[in-house]
């Protein structure tokens, strides 16, 4: 009974368009290949970003300098910067008083296709990453490349990747915050790492998204199962 309820709340999502952070999978092969959910591209001159609750992409603000993401720039979906993401950066660093920016996880997806549509599902290969503080917030950002790209996707290590591109993104981070003429926002990269360490983070989000989240599906049939049983 219990999994006929889960089917059937799995198939009400397919009815309706999904919320992009929690109604679309993750994929069935991640972390080794995630579905990402594209707010921004680099022909985007407004920073957009998910709305949290109505999961719709909202305008965040204009950019007001000429900082532009040089990549597709998203997050993983069913993915959380909490405990684990924190505990990590921790360790890898060495620093204290960490912890998560409570947001899904970024990412970066390098493309040579002149990709102009954002609001889009893209799967992607993680290579690397930065591990990024901003304001004593974890804020990873995975780095991976389009599955299939004619280009990028003989990259299987962010050692492989041009350190052009590597350095074009890491200027973009450490940047984009900044407004001339006032202080500079505490943004850092503590770390630039590889695949496997890319693989560990996504693991650690995943584990912070179901101890905040749960598995909703699982959650709606106990509680449709519950109100049966009252009656």
């Amino acid at each position: 009974m219990e999994k006929q309820f889960s089917q059937l709340w799995q198939k009400l999502g397919r009815r309706y368009q999904s919320h992009p952070w929690h109604g679309i999978d993750i994929g069935a092969d991640a972390p080794n290949i995630v579905m990402s959910f594209i707010e921004m591209t680099p022909s985007d001159t407004v920073k957009y970003e998910i709305d949290k609750e109505s999961g719709f992409i909202k305008v965040d603000r204009p950019q007001k300098f000429s900082n532009i993401v040089p990549a597709l720039y998203g997050f993983v979906p069913q993915t959380y910067c909490g405990e684990q993401v924190a505990e990590e950066c921790m360790l890898a660093t060495g620093k204290t008083g960490i912890i998560g920016d409570k947001d899904p996880l970024d990412i970066c997806v390098l493309t040579e296709r002149n990709i102009t549509q954002g609001n889009i599902i893209v799967p992607a290969i993680p290579i690397g990453g930065f591990r990024m503080i901003d304001d004593n917030e974890a804020d990873d950002k995975i780095i991976a490349v389009l599955k299939g790209d004619q280009i990028y996707s003989k990259y299987q290590d962010i050692l492989d990747c041009p350190e052009s591109i590597i350095n074009r993104l890491r200027h973009y981070f450490l940047t984009y915050k900044n407004i001339p003429g006032e202080e500079s926002a505490k943004v850092e990269i503590a770390e630039t790492y590889g695949r496997e360490k890319a693989l560990s983070v996504i693991k650690k989000s995943q584990m912070d998204y179901k101890a905040m989240f749960g598995n909703i599906e699982d959650e709606m049939s106990q509680a449709t199962l519950n109100i049966m049983r009252v009656r």
